[in-house]
């Protein structure tokens, strides 16, 4: 019943921003971006198949994309910068041994940001599952703020650009198969990214 019910109210929001236009692609990436499970594919990859046919502009679905994935960016940074670390501290303290987290693991996750915040935000805004929740902890270790906002813009303009191309190239109906290979080429891409960013880091060092 609770499914159907879930299902049910994310059709409806489906229609709604595809009623909406460039405001519904907004609305969505924004949700989509945010903590609320929503899938991007299915609002930008319909968009770049109507962006094919003539029916929408490449340039303001881009704009709509991606400011909707900043604006869903900043409320998961501005809700972990509010939370802070206190009330994950208490989460932990409860439910940490469920989840085999305590504060020590934290702190190391901490001082990891610290030091590869803008790589780590970058590349997690291109990997599936991971792109929603990068912010927080990005918020949660006060990472720089303009640091913060060029390295999502970089990394969810990519994802943007990725999901309209697909749209525009294949249409709004693509082989789940297709939409795996790509995951794992960005994942491949992510890696190679890293890998280039430990190299220099390493020489600089």
């Amino acid at each position: 019943m609770l499914i159907e019910l879930f299902s049910q109210i994310w059709r409806d929001l489906l229609v709604l921003i595809n009623e909406l236009g460039y405001l519904g692609i907004f609305v969505g990436m924004t949700i989509e971006s945010s903590f609320i499970p929503f899938p991007s594919e299915v609002i930008l990859i319909p968009a770049g198949a109507l962006i094919a046919k003539g029916q929408m502009s490449f340039l303001f679905v881009f704009l709509a994309g991606l400011l909707g994935s900043l604006a869903g960016a900043l409320i998961n940074y501005f809700l972990a910068l509010y939370l802070g670390r206190t009330a994950v501290d208490k989460l932990v303290d409860k439910y940490g041994k469920i989840f085999f987290i305590n504060k020590e693991k934290l702190n190391k996750a901490d001082d990891y940001f610290k030091k590869h915040g803008e790589i780590t935000t970058f590349v997690g805004r291109l990997i599936v599952g991971v792109r929603q929740l990068i912010s927080l902890p990005a918020g949660f270790s006060k990472m720089n703020f303009s640091k913060f906002i060029f390295y999502t813009t970089l990394g969810a303009g990519i994802w943007t650009l990725v999901l309209i191309y697909i749209g525009y190239f294949f249409g709004s109906t693509i082989d789940p198969a297709l939409k795996q290979l790509i995951a794992i080429i960005l994942i491949i891409a992510s890696l190679i990214i890293v890998l280039f960013y430990l190299i220099i880091r390493k020489k600089k060092s």
